[in-house]
């Protein structure tokens, strides 16, 4: 079991979310599902074998999705990073997490999916090119990236190496 595992606070839609996602990452699978029972109504609310808590794995880590009640919404303040190692991937992951989600919720890589949750679509060597040591380097990454909504791997390369040849997208 690893140490820290996530827990997603769901209203009412869990078991449509985890297979969602169970469903977008190959690497994946639901662990376990617990029920509600009689003890803790009175706080909870819930009926007596609605699903309580699901366990699930994506890619090798493990999440805990809560049936919790409409109580707490997800935020952008925490999100999830897919790294992706080329833009055929990338185009994957973008697509069908952003698929049904807030079209207004999408910038540098950042997508907002149709349960509230947001996720950072993102290629593989961004971090390092952030992080060079070069400083226009990073600096035209992070300029050429601000700019997009979905990123775009030729166009980072190009602004990494100093050599955009096309505009950026809007």
């Amino acid at each position: 079991m690893q140490k820290i595992t996530p827990t997603l606070w769901f209203e009412q839609n869990i078991e449509e979310a985890v297979n969602f996602y169970v469903g977008v990452f190959n690497n994946s699978r639901i662990i376990r599902t617990t029920l509600y029972g009689d003890e803790g109504f009175e706080i909870h609310h819930m009926p007596k074998g609605e699903i309580l808590t699901m366990e699930f794995e994506i890619e090798g880590t493990r999440f805990l999705a809560l049936n919790g009640g409409p109580a707490f919404k997800f935020n952008e303040a925490v999100s999830f990073i897919v790294y992706c190692y080329d833009q055929l991937e990338l185009d994957y992951y973008w697509d069908k997490l952003s698929e049904g989600g807030d079209p207004k919720a999408r910038q540098c890589g950042w997508l907002k999916d149709k349960f509230g949750l947001s996720w950072q679509v993102t290629p593989a060597i961004v971090p390092d090119m952030l992080a060079d040591e070069d400083h226009a380097k990073s600096e035209r990454v992070m300029r050429a990236m601000m700019q997009m909504k979905k990123l775009d791997f030729r166009l980072l390369q190009e602004a990494y190496r100093g050599e955009a040849t096309a505009p950026l997208p809007q």
